[in-house]
């Protein structure tokens, strides 16, 4: 599922990436470092996945999820939500999209030529990504990890966040509208 969350809004990078690398090595196969970039980029949300499952076998563990994956708690749901809209205030969040947003930019100040520098280069791109949105992922607890509606609609708040103009504002919005969702959650 992070997979399908999470490439959409990297597809600007990865596109560019194999467009420069392609102009770079007209004579090579580009299709490798290419494959390379996005395989680093996966491991990076591969990770944090296994991460999200241990998590979420702890909050089964402990009866703060329901057997569809969606909180019990209203305590935890809210949890949750303001740390998601607060973060999306905080300068960590900022310096991580400013790197996202702009892969013309990250290119020119991360470019590393081959494989090795393709598979170093998805890396970080990857650790920026995540930096980026790894608390809007913890939100899938709030809702259901299943629910895909809820899949969707973060996966197009992340998509808007990265690529639209002024999608920082969006994310600073969106903060906002997450601490007033949990507060509501919380006075129900």
């Amino acid at each position: 599922m992070m997979v399908a969350m999470m490439v959409p809004p990297a597809s600007p990078m990865i596109l560019l990436f194999a467009r420069v690398n392609r102009q770079r090595r007209e004579g090579e196969n580009p299709a490798i470092p290419t494959a390379l970039f996005l395989a680093a980029y996966l491991v990076v949300w591969s990770g944090f996945s296994a991460v999200a499952t241990l998590a979420q076998w702890g909050l089964h563990s402990a009866a703060l999820l329901s057997p569809m994956m969606v909180s019990t708690s209203p305590i935890l749901g809210g949890l949750l939500l303001v740390g998601a809209g607060v973060f999306q205030w905080t300068s960590l969040k900022r310096a991580c999209l400013v790197r996202c947003r702009s892969p013309l930019a990250f290119l020119l100040a991360e470019w590393r030529d081959g494989p090795r520098g393709a598979f170093l280069m998805g890396l970080r791109h990857g650790v920026y990504c995540l930096g980026c949105c790894w608390i809007l992922m913890a939100l899938l607890f709030v809702a259901g990890v299943m629910n895909l509606l809820w899949v969707a609609t973060l996966a197009v708040f992340v998509l808007v966040e990265k690529v639209l103009p002024r999608g920082d504002l969006a994310g600073r919005l969106g903060g906002a509208a997450l601490i007033l969702a949990a507060f509501i959650l919380l006075a129900r």
